[in-house]
C-alpha cells in the first residue's frame, strides 16, 4: 500500500514539474482535427498540396504532337 501512495507522489510531483517548466506553451486542450491543427507560420508560402497550373497530361500531349 505505501508503495502505491509512494508511486503517485513521485508521478505527481514529476507531472507538476513537467506543467511548471513548459509554462503558457502547454495545450491541454486535447486533439485537434481540421483548421484548427495547422499552424502556419505567418508569411508562409502555399502548401506543398496546392494545385499546379498545368494539367500533368499537357506536357505528354505537347510532346506527342511535335513528335508527328
Amino acid at each position: 500500500m505505501w508503495k502505491i501512495a509512494l508511486g503517485f507522489i513521485v508521478f505527481a510531483g514529476l507531472a507538476m514539474f513537467i506543467i511548471m517548466k513548459g509554462g503558457d506553451k502547454l495545450d491541454m486542450s486535447g486533439e485537434k482535427h481540421g483548421s484548427e491543427a495547422i499552424h502556419a507560420p505567418e508569411g508562409a508560402s502555399a502548401p506543398a498540396s496546392a494545385p499546379a497550373s498545368a494539367p500533368a497530361s499537357a506536357p505528354v500531349a505537347a510532346s506527342a504532337a511535335s513528335a508527328s
